[in-house]
């Protein structure tokens, strides 16, 4: 190596190898640029931020995503090593924002520094939900009864809950449009109007794998669009005709619903005191519901069969009573009432 290979040509200064030295070459190199002006969306109605022409759920506010948008607008050379930005942002007016950014890295060997200002400007625009929620539109309803009697209250707040589950995780998986607009308590059930059919399948399907019973889907044609039929889809959840704590006949005795499984029944015997399942299509005449038994008193017990007094008539029934139940003479007993037999019950 002969010593002009050590020495800039330019400056004069030692160098590493051949040509400018690492201050002369960063001195003609531009290695950063700076956008002068960036954009931020949001909707004013859910605070949604939109990237490009996609909407992204945030609760997120300006301090978190004023520097995240400024430093996009930086642009390094890419020979830069250990690059660094830090800024001072400051608003003017309600929908501007200004940014004094100074950039750092290390250039050829060599510390480098440069500052710029960045206008940002904070821009609303309704976001692809709110616009549907605003124009009340919906692609399905879900309706949820009971079958041959009434839903229950508990039932009504099981299944909003159910549903509200199902939104939140839909939500959170990125599926902004399977939104519930409206739940309603209605006097034959509830009633849930949703944003797509997806969410539509999805609550109906959890609703009866909570609740027991089944659902079924009706499309209605609403119209077309660019050639593709539209259809509006109402999902019709029916729950069981059953709940717990009723009595139901099934075969020659009697049952105390404990549990309904989906399809399934889980039922206390009330003869020998053993839990069982079946299928609703087993059970017969509902006899009542255990909230609704009243105390009777045992008159005398001959081996298992107890003699109960009934409380409205005063007549003493004679009902068998299996090796599970101990009651004595003189104790009271809570009874359904099933024609002129005497039910204990739980």
């Amino acid at each position: 190596m002969n010593i002009q290979e050590c020495i800039c040509p330019r400056c004069g200064g030692p160098v590493e190898g051949e040509g400018l030295c690492g201050r002369c070459r960063g001195s003609s190199t531009t290695w950063v640029t700076f956008d002068p002006r960036v954009t931020s969306v949001h909707c004013p109605t859910c605070n949604s931020q939109k990237n490009g022409s996609t909407w992204t759920d945030t609760e997120r506010g300006r301090d978190e995503i004023g520097p995240e948008i400024v430093r996009t607008a930086v642009h390094f050379h890419p020979d830069i090593t250990s690059p660094s930005v830090s800024m001072v942002i400051r608003d003017r007016t309600l929908n501007r924002s200004y940014a004094e950014v100074t950039a750092t890295g290390v250039l050829y060997g060599q510390n480098v520094q440069a500052t710029g200002v960045i206008e940002i400007a904070w821009q609303k625009e309704q976001c692809n939900r709110c616009n549907r929620i605003s124009g009340s539109y919906y692609e399905g309803l879900v309706q949820v009864r009971a079958q041959n009697r009434k839903l229950l209250p508990h039932e009504s707040l099981m299944a909003q809950q159910i549903a509200t589950e199902v939104e939140n995780g839909m939500q959170a998986g990125g599926d902004r449009l399977s939104y519930i607009s409206e739940m309603e308590e209605t006097r034959e059930g509830l009633d849930i109007t949703i944003g797509s059919q997806q969410i539509g399948l999805a609550i109906s399907q959890a609703v009866v794998q909570r609740l027991g019973g089944r659902y079924s889907t009706h499309p209605k044609l609403i119209g077309e669009k660019a050639g593709k039929k539209l259809f509006r889809v109402t999902y019709s959840v029916r729950l069981p005709k059953y709940i717990r704590g009723d009595v139901v006949r099934i075969g020659r005795g009697y049952g105390q619903i404990m549990q309904i499984e989906g399809q399934y029944i889980r039922y206390f015997d009330l003869k020998n005191g053993q839990a069982r399942t079946a299928k609703e299509d087993d059970f017969g005449a509902l006899i009542g519901n255990v909230r609704d038994a009243t105390d009777a008193l045992i008159a005398y017990v001959d081996g298992d069969v107890l003699g109960i007094i009934d409380p409205v008539s005063g007549v003493t029934h004679e009902c068998p009573v299996g090796p599970w139940r101990t009651a004595g003479p003189g104790q009271h007993i809570r009874v359904l009432k099933d024609q002129d037999t005497m039910i204990p019950v739980g």
